[in-house]
């Protein structure tokens, strides 16, 4: 690994459970306190009306997934936070319809498919957000992009197993969560396949809604997963294409979802660069043409009230998964590498 580091963080972590949340926890607990909780989205999410439906989440993560939930009660310790808010910050999703995670994918099919992202999030987190390298004491390691206060596994993330994951938000209204959704990105980190992930997400449909581009070095098909709500739907991807943070193919994301404007002009617009002949996944996530909203989101006053923060690279071949990790508009690579 190659590393150039300037707006993102990197930090290593393993252990047990409850020991990486803790070290989340303390990487993340200062721009948490200074910055996420006298914000307006975090006290709309941990407000006392949502109680009941976190309490009831909580207990389905801890019957079916105890390791993740032993993974936030280490990341509350480390923040120094009470577990039922860290809890509900990372079920905010399933919370509200809507909240200020965006994001596009690029998924280019091929030999050597790639999964290109651009994870947008809260302007004010720049500069505080991290690459995390986790070796798990029972599971693969992985690499994945983290917003303080947050498990891994609801952005971008690629594995020792094989795995390659980008994600992005679907704002699907009207739905009652089972399981939170960023508990099934994280629990997706852990698999060896693709069809254990699917199966994953198959078992546990009833999550607020995100989309995941998956691939896997021994499989190297791009799925394009939409769940949430109920419902799981799954297409593999044969063409060059883009997601911008909306249903596509979901049925019920069809009929019941926000789609902001940022998301719609971002999926116009990669579409037509796409069609015009640009192959370049990096050109089209720095994109910031065209009669719309743009691609690439640096501006002070976006609607959605998100930025790019970073932006993944994942080529995945037989031999690996060689990836970039680029943290501005211009310029090389932040840091790189590849898995064996």
């Amino acid at each position: 690994m190659s590393s150039n580091t300037k707006d993102l963080g990197w930090i290593d972590l393993g252990g047990g459970p409850r020991e990486i949340g803790l070290a989340l926890g303390r990487a993340g607990r200062d721009a948490v306190q200074g910055r996420l909780i006298p914000s307006g989205i975090w006290q709309l999410v941990t407000a006392e009306a949502h109680a009941a439906r976190t309490a009831r989440m909580t207990l389905t993560v801890r019957e079916r997934f105890p390791a993740i939930w032993a993974e936030i009660e280490g990341l509350a310790e480390g923040l120094g936070l009470p577990v039922e808010q860290v809890a509900a910050w990372n079920y905010r999703g399933d919370l509200l319809a809507s909240v200020p995670d965006g994001c596009t994918t690029v998924l280019l099919p091929g030999e050597a498919p790639v999964l290109a992202h651009n994870e947008d999030g809260l302007p004010f987190l720049r500069g505080a957000c991290f690459i995390a390298k986790v070796t798990p004491a029972s599971a693969p390691a992985f690499h994945a992009f983290c917003y303080p206060g947050s498990i891994p596994g609801h952005t971008f993330a690629f594995t020792d197993a094989g795995l390659a994951q980008t994600v992005n938000n679907i704002r699907l209204t009207g739905v009652e969560a089972d399981v939170p959704r960023m508990v099934l990105g994280r629990a997706v980190l852990a698999t060896a396949t693709l069809d254990e992930a699917l199966a994953i997400l198959r078992a546990h449909p009833n999550s607020g809604g995100f989309h995941f581009a998956l691939s896997h070095v021994a499989d190297r098909r791009i799925l394009s997963v939409e769940f949430g709500g109920g419902e799981v739907s799954v297409r593999e991807i044969a063409a060059p294409a883009v997601h911008a943070n909306h249903a596509l193919h979901q049925e019920r994301g069809l009929g019941r979802q926000i789609v902001t404007r940022s998301s719609a002009d971002r999926q116009a617009r990669g579409d037509f660069l796409l069609a015009d002949g640009v192959a370049d996944p990096l050109a089209i996530l720095r994109d910031a043409g065209g009669p719309g909203l743009p691609i690439r989101r640096d501006a002070a006053d976006d609607p959605d009230d998100e930025n790019t923060l970073a932006t993944a690279i994942l080529r995945v071949s037989r031999h690996g998964i060689e990836w970039s990790i680029y943290d501005s508009s211009t310029g090389a690579a932040t840091c790189r590498g590849q898995t064996t």
